[in-house]
């Protein structure tokens, strides 16, 4: 059995004479609470001997019993909210899918049990009308085991949301509450069963959140590359998972996206940086950022093949050829993930992993990175301003490299604007917004030119299917046209992002 499921969850402590009062008002009409016979589960949790894994707030278990009796447990960006996935295997032996699927917490560092415990849970079910379970209340007594002595007990309540509202998790928290429960801060029970060091910082230092207006350009700098970092990091393993994001998105955009805004930034900041260590960092990044730009090309390819075919509902495609240039792209896209699966299992791919802990922890700066961000940053970004102003002097005629070239001045630039809105304020923010519909449109041109001459290509390499060919011509003027709409909304969005309004910050 394999499963992946977001969980959402509340915590309670409570103490040893707590009882769980009666939750039916909390319900709607029709609804009742269900009580189950009381369980003992036997777990075990595995960690590096430093406890990698439960200080980024991620939990690798094995339980006696279940079905699939291996869970990771990993952190999303909503308080409350974690990634569950389980798999079947057997005790003793982590499967090779976690080991691998934790890569950037181990970092080759070996899996071992580190906390063991014994839990005897009562569950209520809360139900609808129809018998749908809207919540589960888990009534757990822990105890915690060193060997075979019972080293430690604790009572905690759960509440896991099902098919309710969230506002029914709101009415039960209360209820607990007004009943003696104190609302926890979600700290899991193989944390608190392996104590105080499972509570330090985690390796990869995370970005503060906020910088301060007075804060100084090392400030600055150093919580920008733990912001495109993070990015690198946190999505990882939900690139080995190969499944959508909950928005539609994909893990390998957004791990790219990181890829390249660490590189752009160590661009941006170099002259406040030392700068062979800078350049160094962006090499080692650009092979990874490749790896993942191949497979996301295919990603992309594959989503525009629908879109493109299905522009004009009435003038219909020849659905088989649909299905052969869907499949090459999917041959294309295995290829590329099962390399970039290959490089992350490489020791290549572990010493970036530190290179990129060291740099999180303690970039390198140079002296004159002391200097307050407000005097300093404006006159970075400068230099990637103007090379855009003088890229976008595009005509309509202009080939299609020009207007690549302007996309990717286009990019840098937002980049770099976007990695001083934090200290600089409102203005550079609003650029920053404004250079992102630049990026967008002129993302949407490349992506119709590449589009366009892939399904040239594809055709080409299988002669003589005329059904493809035709397909494949009808593509391409779809595209083109796509291009041309691009042209002449582009002075528009320009105007609008190189108003002096959103520019005067910047030094002349």
């Amino acid at each position: 059995m394999n499963e992946q499921v977001l969980e959402e969850e509340r915590k309670f402590e409570v103490d040893p004479a707590f009882a769980v009062p009666d939750l039916t008002g909390c319900l709607p009409d029709g609804g009742r609470v269900v009580a189950k016979p009381p369980v003992t589960l036997r777990a075990t949790y595995y960690d590096t001997t430093d406890l990698r894994l439960a200080r980024a707030g991620v939990s690798l278990r094995h339980r006696h019993g279940d079905d699939a009796p291996w869970t990771v447990k990993l952190p999303t960006d909503t308080t409350g909210i974690r990634r569950e996935i389980s798999r079947t295997g057997r005790a003793g032996a982590v499967p090779g899918e976690f080991v691998r699927l934790l890569t950037a917490l181990h970092r080759g560092a070996p899996l071992a049990p580190s906390a063991s415990m014994r839990t005897v849970r009562r569950r209520y079910d809360l139900c609808d009308a129809d018998d749908q379970l809207l919540a589960e209340i888990a009534d757990d007594t822990v105890r915690v085991l060193s060997g075979r002595r019972v080293a430690s007990t604790f009572r905690e309540v759960e509440v896991e949301r099902y098919a309710g509202r969230r506002a029914l998790l709101n009415k039960v928290a209360d209820a607990l509450r007004e009943a003696g429960a104190v609302e926890g801060d979600f700290v899991p029970k193989h944390v608190r069963a392996m104590g105080i060091a499972a509570t330090t910082p985690p390796d990869l230092t995370p970005p503060s959140g906020r910088v301060s207006p007075k804060a100084s350009a090392a400030n600055a700098i150093t919580e920008t590359l733990r912001r495109d970092i993070g990015r690198i990091f946190g999505y990882d393993p939900l690139v080995r998972l190969r499944e959508p994001l909950p928005d539609g998105d994909t893990a390998v955009h957004r791990m790219r996206v990181g890829c390249r805004r660490l590189r752009s930034d160590l661009r941006t900041f170099r002259p406040l940086l030392d700068r062979q260590w800078a350049d160094g960092l962006r090499a080692d990044v650009k092979w990874l950022a490749d790896l993942l730009g191949g497979a996301r090309d295919a990603e992309v390819l594959r989503s525009r093949l629908e879109r493109t075919a299905g522009t004009d509902p009435l003038a219909s495609l020849d659905e088989t050829a649909l299905t052969r240039f869907d499949a090459d792209l999917a041959d294309r896209q295995e290829e590329a993930l099962s390399a970039l699966e290959a490089a992350l299992d490489s020791p290549r791919y572990l010493e970036l992993l530190e290179r990129l802990l060291a740099a999180a922890r303690a970039p390198r700066l140079q002296p004159a990175a002391d200097a307050p961000a407000r005097k300093v940053l404006p006159g970075l970004v400068r230099k990637p301003w103007r090379r855009l102003g003088k890229a976008t002097a595009l005509s309509a005629s202009d080939p299609d490299g020009a207007w690549h070239a302007a996309r990717v001045r286009g990019k840098r630039a937002r980049y770099a604007v976007d990695a001083v809105a934090a200290v600089l304020g409102s203005d550079a923010a609003d650029l920053a917004e404004a250079l992102a519909d630049v990026q967008d449109l002129l993302g949407e041109h490349q992506d119709a030119a590449v589009a366009a001459d892939t399904w040239l290509a594809i055709s080409q390499t299988h002669a003589g299917n005329h059904a493809l060919a035709v397909t494949a011509g009808r593509l391409y003027e779809r595209e083109r046209a796509a291009i041309r709409r691009v042209r002449e909304m582009f002075p528009a969005v320009w105007k609008a992002a190189n108003k002096p309004r959103l520019t005067a910050w910047l030094p002349s």
